[in-house]
């Protein structure tokens, strides 16, 4: 009864954490904005935005998104409208749900007597800054990790319950569809799973071969999509070969070598080596101290202002982990181990690295080793420290923890919208509330292109008619990152503001622009202002 008290208490503060202010903070992005719109179009036309019917990826910005968390969203668009809840609800459920299957999956592991491990790793879990993050936001990627989880979980129960087999491989399958990166883990976590287990799993393979058959059944629709344009322009975009420098790199080496096509030249000097070494530091700097506990990722819309993807109080903890794992070595602690080390492969084949949103499914090895860390600190001030110093370290700890923790919150709440301001798309919700009731009255509306995809970000806060939509936009051509946007629809226009000639060309006309694209000695009618406190927008009536 007590233990379940405390997972109770400890659920509660995950939930408070991830549903706290989750309508308003941080401001919505672009992709989401995107996800809900596709999901409101669904409901409205049975089409997405784009007019595709029933997608499995979806077109989007032409990056092609997975379609699970989208149609995950359908309910709760239906239900509360086109607004900021309701695209992320699914993703911070499913982070909280994570926490309560990460306590399960712990005591499967580890034995269902060890209610300590699987606590702490749940409160880890519940409290860790990688977690919260992408906890709250529509990030498909939380899903995918929830599935992951809850994929091992069941196949571990499998091998007593043969029966969950299935189960096992319906849930790795959704993962699949959930999100790219699961795409290249959970393949390898399968793989892993077997070899460690396989004498527990052959026993029982009639059961396996079924499952088997019914995953690979349910993937053929996924197969087919990525031989289309879904799997090409993904890897055209963010792929690892995308990156021409390790080519690059390439002529160099060879140009040394003085005769530019000697065989030893080529050899040593190929893209498979480049290619593969780029891949290995990619895949190395996941494990970079400064990464995990100090900044984070480089991408500001992914990172809190001075905070690693763990806390600090968590590097002893990991480290001591890993000493008692390798000294007590099993069958389960090697699985763990492999996990942590294929964390990071999707995210490592893609240029932009150390990677967070990639890489997120790191967060539960890591999460599992700094608790059994824990544990053995705590087991071993028990049998050797006195009771007046068992008493002080603990102290100390618990008051390391609670600090660290208030300073993210302080950090994550007071300082990240004002010191990464271009993070998410702050002022765009107050710029539309302003012009939308007065639309009408104008030719045209001339918005900035600075900020991300604003086309998306209009008709998500104009609850534009999707049927309007489908049959009023063009894609533009993808540009070098492999992204596509909408220039205009009705009589919004999206691009870069060129003052002067816009005032000659467009009359009856508003033109919205950045502090540097809007000159100082011009009237502006209204200055635009995000919930962060900074200017965004002016507004100038021509």
């Amino acid at each position: 009864m007590k233990d379940r008290t405390v997972l109770v208490l400890i659920l509660f503060l995950a939930f408070s954490l991830r549903f706290w202010k989750l309508g308003s903070y941080p401001a919505i992005n672009a992709d989401e904005a995107s996800i809900g719109y596709d999901a409101y179009s669904l409901i409205q036309t049975g089409r997405d935005q784009h007019g595709n019917s029933w997608p499995i990826h979806f077109q989007s910005f032409n990056d092609y998104k997975p379609g699970l968390y989208i149609y995950l969203v359908i309910p709760f668009v239906k239900l509360l409208g086109l607004t900021e809840w309701a695209v992320r609800i699914p993703g911070a459920l499913t982070g909280v749900i994570t926490v309560w299957v990460l306590y399960l999956l712990v005591k499967e592991v580890f034995g269902k007597k060890d209610y300590s491990l699987a606590t702490i790793a749940s409160f880890l879990l519940a409290i860790s800054p990688w977690h919260v993050h992408f906890s709250r936001g529509g990030w498909e990627v939380n899903v995918a990790t929830l599935f992951i989880v809850m994929g091992v979980l069941f196949f571990l129960k499998s091998l007593k319950t043969p029966r969950y087999f299935v189960v096992s491989s319906l849930l790795f399958v959704l993962s699949l569809y959930a999100y790219h990166s699961a795409r290249v883990i959970t393949p390898l976590l399968v793989f892993g799973l077997l070899l460690i287990h396989k004498r527990d799993a052959l026993v029982r393979w009639k059961y396996l071969m079924a499952s088997f058959v019914i995953g690979i059944l349910l993937l053929v629709p996924l197969a087919r999509e990525l031989f289309g344009p879904a799997g090409v322009s993904r890897a055209a975009g963010v792929g690892l070969l995308a990156d021409m420098g390790p080519v690059s790199r390439v002529e160099e080496q060879r140009i040394e070598h003085g005769d530019y096509k000697s065989w030893s030249a080529r050899l040593v000097h190929n893209k498979v080596v480049n290619y593969g070494l780029a891949f290995l530091n990619n895949w190395g700097e996941h494990f970079w101290g400064e990464f995990l506990f100090l900044s984070g990722d480089e991408i500001q819309r992914d990172r809190v202002p001075e905070t690693g993807q763990f806390y600090l109080f968590q590097l002893p903890l990991l480290l001591t982990g890993l000493w008692f794992f390798a000294k007590r070595f099993d069958k389960n602690k090697a699985f763990i181990l492999w996990w942590l080390a294929i964390s990071p492969a999707a995210a490592a084949l893609t240029f932009q690295s150390p990677h967070a949103l990639r890489a997120q499914n790191m967060v539960v090895p890591l999460t599992i080793i700094s608790a059994y860390g824990l544990v053995k600190v705590f087991e071993v001030l028990k049998i050797y420290a006195v009771y007046v110093l068992r008493v002080s370290c603990l102290v100390l700890l618990f008051s390391l923890i609670v600090w660290e923790f208030l300073r993210y919150e302080h950090m994550y709440w007071v300082h990240m919208a004002k010191e990464y301001p271009y993070s998410s798309q702050y002022g765009v919700k107050e710029l539309v509330d302003y012009i939308k009731n007065d639309s009408n009255e104008y030719d045209s509306i001339i918005v900035t292109d600075r900020y991300d995809q604003p086309y998306i970000l209009f008709l998500f806060y104009l609850q534009y008619p999707p049927q309007e939509f489908q049959k009023d936009h063009t894609l533009t051509a993808r540009d070098g990152y492999g992204f596509s946007t909408v220039r205009e629809f009705s009589n919004y226009k999206f691009e870069s503001v060129k003052f002067e000639e816009m005032r000659k060309n467009n009359p009856n006309s508003l033109i919205i622009g950045t502090d540097s694209e809007i000159p100082e000695d011009v009237i502006i009618v209204k200055d635009i202002y995000g919930s962060n406190g900074f200017r965004y927008f002016k507004v100038v009536r021509n």
